[in-house]
Formats: structure tokens, sequence, C-alpha cells
């Protein structure tokens, strides 16, 4: 993996306000990386910071060897607003191709790339239509087509499936999972368990600080287990905790259990030994996932 983002000690402040203060990360390439915070955290300003479109106070920032804005960025580094609109007088692959020739491609080129980036988002039968004409979802799928135009290797998408309806966002985020070899996301949301789904490293903003820079935990010998049964059942975890390599079994929240495994006490399959104890009480699970929850990992 190489590094295409590094965050030195970057502070920005309006005023008297100050939106982030001493943030610092670096970012390699690889699955996508999550953004997360609660409204005012400073998202949008590193967004903009990334992107060129402000200056921090202080600090240093580096994107693929440059500093944002560098013309050498240009056409390599996307960004997608959450309140991007497509012009309704235009049919979508007439304002493709129009972004697409502000990028320096011919028209030939551009009417390439236009129905490439349209048939990676699934709406090659919409070249002609305006924008009035898709749904929401689809016109939400025509600005992420946008911000595809001339592959860049970093994309990033501020609220992407932002009002969308349960199928439509599952279609935004099959879309990210399937370019996430060739294209870097940063995913800006507050559905955690969209992102946990497509995510792997996560930024956690808090008034403007860092409160996590992290990634799946990488122990060879200490994985975890997420348990959520239906009821609450009363001796569930002095019963779990005699499977030999459980060495600790927490609440996180109702019906919810955090098993810590130490891999090294056992070569069992710690997944079929809680299975069969929950089997033979008769004990009812909603899901069981390999790992800690993301809101589990943040809160």
């Amino acid at each position: 993996m190489s590094l295409i983002i590094d965050v030195q000690q970057v502070t920005k402040k309006y005023g008297n306000n100050t939106a982030l203060n001493n943030v610092e990360f670096s970012l390699e390439s690889g699955a996508p990386v999550a953004l997360v915070g609660p409204n005012g955290a400073g998202k949008t300003t590193l967004f903009s910071l990334l992107c060129g479109y402000i200056q921090p106070t202080s600090g240093n920032i580096n994107i693929l060897g440059h500093s944002p804005g560098n013309s050498a960025l240009f056409g390599r580094l996307s960004a997608l607003p959450q309140d991007a609109q497509l012009d309704p007088r235009f049919s979508i692959a007439m304002q493709l191709n129009f972004y697409a020739r502000l990028q320096g491609m011919s028209s030939k080129q551009a009417k390439i790339d236009t129905l490439r980036v349209l048939d990676m988002v699934g709406l090659q039968d919409a070249t002609k239509s305006l924008p009035a004409e898709l749904s929401h979802g689809m016109r939400k799928r025509a600005t992420i087509a946008q911000a595809l135009l001339g592959s860049p290797e970093i994309v990033m998408l501020d609220e992407a499936t932002a009002g969308l309806d349960p199928a439509n966002a599952k279609e935004i985020r099959a879309i990210v999972a399937e370019h996430a070899d060739n294209v870097n996301f940063i995913l800006s949301s507050h559905d955690l368990n969209e992102l946990e789904r497509l995510c792997d490293r996560v930024l956690y903003l808090e008034s403007g600080h860092l409160k996590q820079h992290q990634t799946q935990d990488n122990n060879v010998n200490t994985r975890y287990i997420t348990l959520r049964v239906k009821q609450a059942y009363q001796d569930l975890i002095p019963k779990l905790s005699i499977i030999p390599s459980v060495e600790k079994i927490e609440m996180t929240q109702d019906k919810e259990y955090l098993l810590t495994i130490n891999s090294a006490l056992s070569a069992n399959n710690v997944e079929i030994d809680l299975l069969k104890i929950l089997i033979k009480n008769n004990w009812l699970y909603s899901h069981i996932i390999n790992g800690k929850t993301l809101e589990n990992q943040l809160f």
C-alpha cells in the first residue's frame, strides 16, 4: 500500500471559532475510509481542506505527494458534496460530457467516459433523460457518476445516501463496494451501519478534534465477536464463559454482548462452540459479527 493522504497538525479557524484543532492522520490506499462525527464536528471543513477549497490556518496537508489545490492533482481527486445538484435544463449525458470537457478531455473522450461512468452506476439507459425524469436515487447515482469522471484515485462522498430509501441506499453501497479495488473512497455519513458494511478504517471527529483514527484490530492473538440475542437470558455470560478461548464477555447494550477471544488459547472454532451453546439452551440470536461493531469501536 502507498500513502495517499498525510495530514499533520492541521488547525482551521473562522474568526474565534476553531473548526479543526490540531488534526493529524495518514491514510494508505485500500478499503474505503469512514469519516464520522456529529453535526458541526468539522467533517465538511476537512473535506474542503483536502480539496483545496480553503486553506488551513496552520499545519500541512499532502495528497498523493502534493498540496491540496495543486494542478498535479487535477483529475486525481474528486469530491461529491451532500447537496450536489444537476442542472434541470440539460440531459444527464450532456452535463457529464460538459464536466468531462472541463477536465481537458476531447469531445470523443468525453462521450466515451460519460458512457463509462454511467455504466458504472447502472444508468446506461438514462443518457438522454432530464434530471426531473429520474428518481431521487437515480439522480444521486448520476452525481456519483460525475465524481467518477476521469478515473480519479481518491473520491470523497459526503452523505451519499442521505435521504434515500433503503433500496436506493443499497445500490449506492453496491457501487462503492464494486469499485473500491480501483478507487480510494472516503465516505462521510451519520449511518454507522452503512459505514460498517463498507469501511475498515475510521476517522472520528468531534468538536474539531480527531478522537479516533483506527483500523480493524490486527492483533493476531486477540479478536472479538459481537453477539446480539433476541431477548435477555439470565445465564448467558456464565455459560458462554466456559468456551476455552473466551477471555472476557461484556454487555455493550441491551441484549448485545462483546466476546474477547484469545486465539492462542485454543485452536477450536469459537463460532461453532458459541453456536452449540446457543442451540443447547434454545437461545435465539439476531446476529453474530466477527469483530466489534463500528458503534462499539467508537463509543
